[in-house]
């Protein structure tokens, strides 16, 4: 298999020590070929015998072992403690923290039978502290294992735990063997796509004994946000139903250029998450697919839905962490958690790009209240500063003792306002409505691209105006197409190729054509591929394809 230059690089430090390895790899760059690749290698250099890969989830245990499957290595991702002894016939196993954590000197003896690598998938779920069971048990059952190899995207725990197996340096930060964040790979515009955040603002109202509370999200504290996320999230009230009527909307414009393009919705428990299920199949007329923990059939829910082409899946935690669905596009967070390592877990999912040449944006709603809205800002930020930030954090004195009070719950949401859009955050930078709105006309009256965003004209705009915001002073229509995709040639022609694919799509769903034979047929006329064709050449299969779809109208 060929490997990714991460990978490589990455590949070339692990087996060039025997030490714990802490690889550091945004969603979709990856990991899970690097970790089967390295033990591959390591089987035939002789180093180990097996491999134990740990997982948070029953669905990775499956997910893990397909992977390997398509790689030729033989995981039992069905393994359990009762079974005492792997099969001869498998090279190792996958198994959850859970799994281990209630038998660990079981996976102690197993690991010293024969020499192991023990791959961690998403290690920041485990914790050293005697309260945390997870972090001991793996300390005991693996201590022995011949090499460990730890995965994250999120190297670091809300709590500000240390993390098993994870080296820490004097100012507590942890030391990645290897990096390849969000923010770094952005910059190489082959792992992962570009994502947009618009925040949607409304007036809820809550009674909180027998007093009645009204804020908008956006003039939410510290001490009004909890109650008024609820009103906001209350699936009996306005607001979330005129976010998923949105979001459906967003997903439908997607759709028109990637056919299969899916939607996720990440709920704040299995209640919400059902009723959200059937507002989104009022609004599409489509049932949505749910996927909860109490359903035993979930992952193959997830894996059909991976699979087909439907539109919508409705999820509380199974599909915020390691899940790959490629096809995700567009979401809603609808969760009332509010930690930066799960916001950045769910923003993972619709990051990966499909292929080289995908040149869509990714969309994820969220509700307009801090911190959402600063996560939002620094997404682009690299793991690095997170992890300074973090350390810094776990220096500090703790309040209290950590021990929670039982208060009896007397909230009860009223009542909330439709959604209204508050900005939209895309680059590190925030957009109001009034802008985005301004960068649409610009977009339609130059003749920008269909599937360039108000979003992304808002930032060309900033970007030509040397940082100023798009106001009616600043919104003169130019004489010439202003965007930065007409800075350079190789810009342009990413633009034209996009147009020429959305078209393509209209095409072949009109004529039930496939993509692949109105692309040679295209190929045939012009004596070319869109790969090598010139921009003029390009602009020609944009008219033939304009015209073939006038004539069919």
């Amino acid at each position: 298999m060929e490997l990714r230059v991460w990978q490589e690089e990455a590949m070339s430090r692990l087996l060039k020590n025997n030490e714990d390895f802490l690889a550091v790899a945004t969603p979709g760059a990856g990991k899970t070929t690097f970790a089967l690749t390295a033990a591959e290698k390591l089987i035939q250099r002789g180093d180990i015998q097996q491999i134990v890969v740990v997982v948070p989830t029953s669905h990775l245990r499956r997910q893990w072992g397909k992977a390997a499957s398509r790689q030729g290595i033989r995981i039992d991702y069905k393994f359990a403690n009762a079974q005492t002894v792997l099969a001869s016939d498998f090279d190792g196993v996958a198994v959850t923290y859970a799994t281990v954590a209630a038998q660990p000197l079981l996976w102690k003896r197993m690991t010293s039978q024969r020499r192991t690598l023990v791959v961690f998938d998403e290690i920041h779920h485990a914790g050293e502290d005697e309260s945390l069971a997870w972090g001991t048990a793996l300390k005991e059952a693996f201590a022995g294992a011949v090499r460990r190899v730890l995965l994250s995207g999120t190297p670091f725990r809300s709590d500000g735990r240390a993390i098993p197996f994870v080296k820490y340096d004097e100012e507590r930060k942890c030391v990645a063997s290897y990096n390849y964040d969000y923010g770094t790979a952005l910059a190489d515009r082959t792992v992962v796509r570009p994502i947009a955040f618009p925040a949607l603002d409304g007036n809820v109202r809550w009674r909180d004994a027998g007093t009645i509370v009204s804020t908008d999200l956006a003039d939410t504290d510290e001490v009004t946000l909890t109650n008024a996320l609820r009103s906001a999230l209350d699936p009996d009230g306005r607001w979330i139903g005129s976010v998923l009527r949105r979001a459906d909307e967003e997903l439908s414009l997607l759709r028109e250029e990637v056919p299969d393009a899916g939607g996720l919705v990440i709920a704040s428990d299995q209640y919400k998450a059902r009723r959200y299920a059937a507002i989104l199949e009022s609004i599409t007329s489509e049932k949505a697919t749910l996927a909860i923990s109490d359903d035993p059939d979930a992952s193959q829910h997830i894996d059909r839905f991976a699979e087909s082409a439907s539109r919508w899946i409705v999820a509380v935690h199974m599909v915020s962490e390691g899940v790959d669905i490629k096809r995700l596009a567009v979401g809603v967070y609808a969760s009332r958690v509010k930690t930066e390592m799960f916001f950045r877990q769910v923003v993972g999912r619709f990051v990966r790009m499909r292929s080289d040449e995908d040149e869509t944006t990714a969309t994820l709603f969220i509700p307009s209240i801090q911190p959402l809205l600063k996560y939002a800002q620094d997404i682009e930020r690299t793991v690095e500063a997170v992890l300074a930030e973090q350390a810094k954090a776990a220096r500090q004195p703790r309040d209290g003792s950590g021990q929670t009070t039982l208060q009896l719950d007397l909230v009860q949401p009223i009542d909330s306002s439709e959604a209204l859009h508050h900005s939209t955050v895309f680059g590190g930078q925030s957009y109001t409505e009034d802008e985005l709105i301004r960068a649409k006309s610009i977009a339609e009256a130059v003749g920008a691209p269909p599937a360039m965003t108000p979003a992304q004209m808002a930032s060309a705009i900033r970007m030509a105006t040397g940082g100023k915001l798009l106001t009616t002073t600043t919104a003169t229509i130019p004489t010439q197409p202003l965007a930065p995709q007409e800075q350079d040639l190789t810009a342009q022609k990413i633009d034209v190729r996009r147009v020429i694919k959305r078209l393509v799509g209209q095409l072949s769903r009109m004529t039930d054509t496939p993509h692949g034979h109105i692309h040679g047929e295209l190929n045939r006329l012009r004596r070319d591929t869109v790969a090598t064709a010139t921009l003029e050449s390009l602009n020609q299969r944009v008219e033939a394809l304009e015209k073939k779809l006038r004539s069919l109208r």
